[in-house]
Parts: C-alpha cells; structure tokens; sequence
C-alpha cells in the first residue's frame, strides 16, 4: 500500500529540512510568514471557519460516511462490487441532498431547535402601538439617495431611539462604484430623520458630521465586517458573524456604530442566537490605529449579559433581523414537532411575505406594555403577524413582539385561539385596491402594513397601517413621497379607512366616523368624541303608528296627550 498524501507532504518537509542552513532558514521564514498571513487574513476565511459551524454535524456525518464506503471499497477485489459501492455512495449522498437542501428539512431541524430554545411568552392583551412611523423603510432610503452625490451612497435605514425619539438613522458613505474613495474617504456624515412625521428632510439640519474611518462600504480592513471579525477570539471565528449596522448615540452624546453580532449554538443543527453588539466610535484612526485595526480589529464587544451596563442599548434596537425571523418562524411548532410537515398542519404558521413589499416583516414598531399584565418594556420591538401556512388562508393567527434590544424573550398573542376572525396581511393590499378602484395599482402599490392598535370607542382594536408608495416597472427602489397616501385597515371588520398624513391627531376621529355605526350595530356601543345620540326616524314612524291605535277614551286622553307631546318634541329634534 503507497502512504497518503499527507505522509509524502511530510517525508518532503524534513528531507529539504536536513538539507542544511539556507533550507532551515526558508523553512523558517515561510511558516512564519504563512502563519502571520492566517492571521492577519482571518476575516478573509471565517466565512469558510463559519460554514463548517453551520453544517458540522452534515460534514462528519458525510465524512464518516465517505471514509467508511471507501475502505469498503479498497478491500474489494471484484469490479463489479466496486462499482456497487460507488452506486451506494451516489445515491446515499443523493439522499442527504434530497431530504437536507431539496425538503429543507435541515432548515427543518434548525428553526426546531430555535423553538425548543426559545423563551416563549403568551400574552392575552394587546399593547397599544405609539409614536406611529409614518414613511415605510423603502420610502426613507429612496428619499435619502436623492439628497447625496454622485460619489455618495446611503446605509440602509433603521428605527432606533435617539434623543428619546424615533428615529430613521443611516450613513452617508462612500459608493461602492468607486474604488478610489472607498480605499481612502471615511464615512463623513449620518442622517437622522424623524420617523412620525410625513415631510422627513434630509437638508443640513438632519445631517450629522461624524468621522468614521471604519465603514459599511469601505475596503479591506476599514470594512465594518472585516474590523469586527478580526476582533473575534479563535473560538468567535467559529460560531459569531456580524449583522445588521446600526447608528445611535452612546450615553456620552457621541454617535456611534452598533453592529449586531448573530452567534451560532449547538451541535446537531445549529441555530442562531442573539451574540451581543460591538461599539465602533466615532474619531479619525492613526497609524497606531491602522496597526489595532489590521492585527486585532476595532470595536468594543458588549455580550447580552452585559448590554444592561449601557442604558443607551437597552429598549434600543440592536437585534438582527436575521435571527429575530427565524424566531418568529419557529412558532410553527407549537402545535409540536410534526404539526408543519405537509400532510398535517393543523396550527403551523408561516411569515407571509407580500410580493410588492420591498421591505418583508418584521417591522420595527414601538408598543406601550403599560397595563398588560406583562413584564414586557414599553419600545421598540421587532413585529411579525403571522398566518396559516396554505396559500389561501389569510387569517391573522398570531402577534408577535420580540424585544428590539435582543431581550431573551419572545410575546406572542394567539388570535386564532380567541377566535378572533382577523384578517392578515396578506389580505391588505387586496382591500386597499377595491376601496381605490381609481387609482393606477400598476404603479402604485399599498405596502408594509404595520399594526395599529389603539383603544377606540371603548375597547382595544387593531387596525393595518399601510402606505401607498409609487415605484415604477421593474424598480428596486420606490418613489418616496413626501405626503404619502395612508390607509388604516379594521383587521376585523375588513373597512378601510383613508386619512390624512398631515393630522394624525384626527386618525382615531377619522375612524370613529366611518365606523361607528357598524360598531354601534353590532357591539352595541355608546356615543364618544361628545357625539349627540342621533334620532332613528323609523322609531319614531313606529311610535307614531302605535298612537294612532290607541283607542280614543276619555279615561286614557291625558297620557295620549303626554305622548302626542313626546312624539311632536322628537319629529321638532329630528327636523332640527
């Protein structure tokens, strides 16, 4: 039997090895300087260290599987045999294929062990929504790339809490169709528009001079992924991978970068997990810093236990969408481990994703948990509505809020177990269409419906808020509008109801008018907003038609002449 490849790899080294100084000292050089390139380049190659993380338990599996079939196969002298084992070989490893990547039952797995690790929290109220954002996130970033130059692009956007207030906060850096600027410019500028108003402007005032010389769009070891993966220990490089880029101010006032950090647990089929955030400060990099940047990465890692120690991430929004989806997601499991497989789904749910929505759930919301019997935050949370898996059912099933700060707790609210009839998204645009059959929905299109849950003549009540956004064929981005046109959708009751962006103090007023009756018909309902019961003239039809059956006696004439004076005083109120 010849020796593997890694023998003979070996049997060289030391032979050119013995061959005397000048090959001891090439030797030498080129270990070190192939170990220093290992490490400087780590974040050239933790993609790779993370995908064997992700699927290591696929790869041994396949590993013992091949190394076993192949020693089978060197201890067999008959062709035929030989090309048997090479047809098992195929088809176990079609197998794997087929049920792991084809059936997506390793995602299968993962998201069950997402469930099974969840801390889940049923509620039996709804909060209240508050400080209603009212541009969808496409809207802002189309409205942002219009206000910059041609060398500039614009970060995507994200709701965080800055100066108390809601905020749509992204960075003017360097575009990624020029090189040149990307190697030496530093992200200059961060814009932080008002997320409630209709008229965001990206003018001078919004616009925050920073110095960043780590950034999304800048190259090679500036690069924000890059930094903060050199920062990772060994074991980091393994199981953590940067998300999402946010921009805030840290409670020194300074505005920084926030990068959420996605960590990966378990051995067979593992799943994501919130990892805490790096702090990337704002201020120009020396020389001493280009050296920390390159050999260790910048950032200062803050783990999830402890993100209590800086008051300005708590009740921020910090957490991946990423990670928060495949929460959301796993809730599909609670009617236990087999319940979404095809020939049950008696309670599975899926995240309904609407095809016109260039930005998909969840979406950031801020809840007011005051009163909820809950130890549920009052901020910003990571929203998902979730339906029925079938294609044609679009019932609104659950809510639910996952806390925006990375919170280890997940609040879902069970529609569908209080057999509330609500519809879902899903069903939204369709009811945007009919109630505007003279609009052009080729162009336009009613999107990101996010809820809108306020107490309302009585009770608590959940609404859609959804924007008509303008985007032309074929187009990435939409057009975003200034006074854009707003509908709020009654989940229950199926009405929609236009309002006026510019007054969002009447929205509940707007509701109450065009709704009132069917709640009055149907719940019974009193009178708010200091409304005048109204006079129903069929009433007093009724009322009149029963006098004039009452026998004309002298014994009953005083009460018939009270009532005669009651029905003239209601037809003088009505004629009024």
């Amino acid at each position: 039997m010849g020796k593997c490849p890694r023998t003979k790899g070996l049997i060289m080294i030391k032979k050119y090895w013995q061959k005397g100084t000048k090959q001891k000292v090439i030797t030498t050089i080129g270990t070190i300087i192939l170990l220093l390139l290992l490490f400087i380049l780590r974040d050239e190659y933790q993609p790779l260290l993370l995908f064997i993380r992700k699927f290591i338990f696929i790869i041994l599996l396949s590993g013992a599987i091949l190394f076993l079939m192949l020693q089978k196969f060197r201890r067999t002298a008959s062709s035929g045999k030989r090309f048997g084992i090479l047809g098992l070989l195929v088809v176990i490893f079609g197998i794997i294929y087929l049920v792991g990547w084809h059936f997506k039952m390793y995602d299968y797995m993962k998201t069950y062990n997402v469930f099974n690790n969840l801390n889940k929290v049923e509620i039996h109220e709804l909060p209240l929504t508050q400080n209603e954002r009212i541009q969808p996130l496409r809207n802002i970033f189309s409205m942002a790339n219009e206000s910059v130059g041609e060398t500039k692009d614009v970060s995507l956007p994200h709701l965080v809490r800055v100066d108390g207030e809601n905020q749509w906060t992204m960075a003017i850096q360097p575009t990624k169709k020029y090189i040149w600027q990307r190697i030496s410019d530093n992200t200059e500028e961060v814009f932080s528009v008002s997320s409630t108003t209709p008229f965001p402007r990206f003018s001078s005032e919004n616009r925050i001079p920073v110095t960043f010389s780590i950034g999304e769009s800048l190259k090679f070891s500036r690069n924000t992924y890059n930094a903060v993966v050199q920062r990772f220990g060994i074991t980091k490089l393994f199981s953590t991978e940067p998300g999402d880029v946010f921009y805030m101010k840290n409670d020194d006032d300074q505005w920084v970068q926030v990068v959420s950090l996605i960590n990966w647990k378990g051995f067979f089929f593992p799943y994501p997990t919130f990892g805490g955030v790096v702090i990337i400060e704002n201020g120009a990099h020396d020389f001493n810093d280009y050296l920390e940047r390159v050999l260790i990465g910048k950032g200062t890692f803050v783990s999830p236990d402890d993100m209590k120690d800086y008051p300005f991430l708590t009740k921020q929004n910090t957490l991946s969408e990423k990670v928060s989806r495949l929460q959301a997601e796993s809730l599909k499991f609670l009617g236990g481990f087999s319940d979404p497989l095809p020939w049950n789904m008696e309670t599975a749910v899926k995240i309904p994703d609407l095809p016109d929505d260039q930005n998909q759930q969840p979406f950031v919301t801020d809840f007011n948990f005051e009163g909820s019997q809950t130890d549920a935050y009052s901020g910003l949370y990571h929203w998902f509505g979730l339906e029925p898996i079938g294609k044609e059912r679009t019932s609104l099933t659950f809510s639910v809020f996952i806390p925006a700060d990375g919170s280890d707790k997940l609040y879902y609210y069970d529609h569908a177990a209080k057999k509330q009839g609500y519809a879902g998204v899903s069903a939204m645009p369709l009811k945007v269409i009919e109630s505007r059959k003279e609009f052009d929905w080729s162009v336009n299109k009613p999107v990101e419906f996010r809820p809108y849950i306020k107490d309302i003549a009585g009770r608590k009540r959940m609404f859609f808020l959804g924007t008509v956004s303008a985007v032309k064929e074929d187009s990435k981005n939409f057009d975003g509008s200034a006074t854009p046109d707003l509908a709020l959708i009654d989940s229950e009751y199926r009405d929609v109801i236009w309002i006026d962006v510019k007054h969002p103090s009447q929205w509940d007023k707007t509701v109450y008018d065009q709704l009132a009756e069917a709640w009055r018909a149907s719940e019974g309902i009193g009178y708010y907003y200091n409304e005048k019961p109204t006079i129903d003239i069929d009433l007093i039809k009724a009322v009149t038609d029963t006098v004039k059956t009452i026998p004309n006696s002298n014994k009953n004439q005083e009460e018939i002449d009270a009532l005669q004076r009651k029905i003239d005083s209601l037809k003088r109120r009505s004629d009024d």
